[in-house]
């Protein structure tokens, strides 16, 4: 079940991102596009908490648990990926977003969740040459966005953060379908103070339909991707949940390049190898043993 879960997650996180590139192309700020997403995966994941009788128990412990997930793994991470978008591409962000195993795995091995390996260092030097050599031809550029660039490269950082945090901090005795709806409620409250501030908003256009429709089809996609990751959090532990990046950036890269008309980044097939190199090494024989039993991987 854990690899159903992840490739599932990870497609949903590869659509995401064009979807993403979508909504700028009518106008539909970031903010707005992501908060009202997020509002509507949250309902929808709370009426599913409900109807099973399993609502987000609300305590101290938990609602630090909603709000600091929430704030690092979908209102921080995403707010910077969908408001660089337009600026660096669809398929940039994509292909960045494999970083969090690499630096999830650097995460555990700071905190004692993982030890060290050599082919797991190997793949960490790896793809985070790939990154860099795509970093690299992103800054050099003659119309290269260096502020987005820079601000899109924080994002896997806050889910590798995310992803170490949900689960050394996981509430005992919660399931995953009350702590999906919990963690989206507290990031929907966290971008509607966003949007309060000067130079933001949370305005839909109204003069067609395609920005809503657009919403509600983010807010799905949402919905099914944040269950999936708790329950692949649970079922896989943190640094087999960040592989979801990698399966996303499957995706949404060609879909980018396809479908969305964007140019190949430059640098793609080196970075790309580099990237897919340093997973494969890192995550060898972690995906057998975790498919295989169904449970959080030990060490």
């Amino acid at each position: 079940m854990p690899l159903i879960y992840l490739i599932a997650g990870g497609t949903l996180l590869g659509l995401s991102t064009n979807l993403a590139k979508l909504a700028s192309d009518f106008q539909l700020s970031a903010l707005a596009f992501l908060f009202w997403s997020i509002s509507g995966a949250a309902l929808m994941l709370l009426m599913f908490a409900a109807f099973r009788h399993n609502l987000p128990p609300i305590n101290r412990r938990t609602l630090e648990y909603y709000v600091t997930s929430g704030l690092l793994g979908v209102a921080g991470a995403n707010l910077l990926f969908f408001s660089a978008i337009p600026h660096v591409g669809a398929g940039f962000v994509a292909l960045i977003i494999t970083l969090p195993p690499l630096l999830t795995y650097l995460g555990a091995l700071a905190c004692n969740v993982e030890r060290f390996q050599i082919s797991r260092a190997a793949g960490v030097m790896s793809a985070l040459v790939g990154a860099m050599l795509l970093a690299w031809h992103k800054l050099s550029a003659p119309d290269a966005h260096y502020l987005w660039i820079l601000l899109a490269l924080i994002g896997p950082v806050l889910l590798a953060i995310g992803n170490l945090y949900r689960t050394l901090r996981w509430p005992e005795g919660v399931s995953s379908d009350a702590l999906a709806p919990g963690m989206l409620i507290a990031a929907a409250v966290l971008l509607l103070i966003v949007g309060f501030m000067p130079g933001f908003t949370l305005s839909v256009p109204t003069d067609h339909y395609l920005p809503t429709l657009l919403i509600a089809v983010q807010a799905v996609v949402f919905a099914a991707q944040f269950l999936l990751l708790f329950l692949l959090q649970k079922s896989g532990g943190p640094v087999f949940l960040s592989l979801l990046g990698s399966v996303g950036a499957i995706v949404g890269v060609p879909v980018a390049i396809f479908l969305q008309g964007e140019t190949a980044p430059e640098g793609l097939l080196l970075g790309t190898l580099l990237i897919g190199t340093g997973v494969a090494l890192l995550n060898i024989g972690n995906i057998k043993r975790t498919a295989r039993r169904g449970r959080p991987l030990r060490h």
